[in-house]
């Protein structure tokens, strides 16, 4: 902790550099786990850097994204030590759909008032989300901005970079009609669609409703289930790549299955969809039959339980299922790329 650095002036105004520094020295033994064998100094300078002398590929892919609005459950749960796993999964879990693997991530918190400890609470998920995705924790940015957010609240965003041999980049344009489609089951809400969610429980007024238990989901509360943290993707997906010919890959986030699927196919092929192969997690028929959604538009927010899918070809599909199962991940046939503009056609 800096021993000379402070102002009370400053603290007058609201923000006290002192517990940013606490929060620091909270945070290091986390951060500190992050390390990897390209880690090239210790927290505190003024920007995180990698070696990557010996590191295979020359092509950097990177990655920024938020938790959103899932925060909004976190702040009435005060429940902090999830969503640093999701800023990360949302970041990594883009960057894997290029073949890049991450190599480091830096977190950025903004906060009406610096609470050393829920800080570094937050950055604790963040390391966890960090060593599942094989990549260091090599800095990040506290800011204390009273007035602007209210004290027991804060914002969480993050930015990672990986890194890819050029000639090894995944590119949809080598997606064939016959190729078939895998899913990778998410593990629930992930972080999108909670502006949608909140509205439907009245979470925002009626915060209690969090705490209501749904057979439906197991007996589990409903807080319980919407807080669970996005799946991070990085270890099966980069095992796929290694094994079996991947032809491109669609992380399903914001805009559910429309708007996502498109993105990882050429112009002129769409992959062919039975609803009834998807594997829909009982919290979001739970969210259409409370909150009265039409199926297209549960399809056009959501996930629906497919957090990934990853595009083989049909000799390929038998292994790749295996090798996901073998990794603990639930994984299936999803459907089939067809000749079609659409993107996606589900029936």
């Amino acid at each position: 902790m800096n021993k000379i650095s402070r102002s009370e002036s400053y603290r007058k105004s609201g923000v006290d550099i002192e517990a940013g520094y606490r929060a620091v020295e909270l945070m290091k033994e986390s951060v500190m786990a992050t390390r990897t064998a390209l880690s090239y100094d210790e927290i505190g300078g003024f920007g995180g850097a990698v070696d990557i002398t010996n590191v295979e590929g020359n092509v950097l892919v990177s990655g920024t994204d938020g938790v959103g609005t899932k925060l909004k459950i976190a702040f009435l749960m005060d429940r902090h030590d999830t969503v640093g796993i999701d800023c990360v999964a949302m970041c990594v879990n883009d960057i894997i759909c290029t073949g890049a693997r991450p190599l480091l991530f830096l977190d950025y918190i903004a906060c009406g008032k610096n609470t050393p400890e829920k800080i570094a609470t937050i950055v604790e998920g963040v390391a966890k989300g960090c060593i599942e995705a094989g990549c260091a924790l090599v800095g990040g940015e506290t800011a204390e901005m009273p007035g602007f957010y209210k004290e027991d609240e804060y914002d969480l965003a993050g930015f990672s970079t990986g890194i890819v041999d050029k000639d090894k980049m995944l590119d949809k344009k080598n997606v064939k009609e016959g190729d078939v489609a895998i899913a990778i089951a998410s593990s629930g809400v992930h972080s999108n669609g909670f502006s949608l969610v909140r509205r439907i429980f009245d979470i925002d007024s009626n915060p209690k409703v969090l705490e209501e238990r749904y057979d439906s989901l197991g007996g589990r509360t409903l807080g319980d289930v919407l807080i669970e943290p996005t799946r991070i993707y990085v270890r099966p997906v980069l095992k796929l790549i290694e094994s079996v010919d991947v032809k491109s890959i669609s992380h399903i986030t914001g805009g559910g299955f429309y708007e996502n699927i498109p993105r990882s196919l050429p112009d002129g092929l769409t992959i062919s969809i039975k609803k009834e192969n998807v594997k829909v997690l009982p919290i979001f028929s739970l969210i259409q039959e409370k909150g009265g959604i039409p199926e297209r538009d549960m399809f056009n927010t959501f996930n629906m339980g497919v957090g990934m899918i990853v595009i083989v070809p049909k000799e390929n599909e038998e292994k790749a299922l295996g090798i996901l199962d073998s990794m603990g991940f639930d994984a299936y046939h999803l459907g089939t790329v067809e000749k079609g503009d659409e993107g996606v056609r589900l029936w």
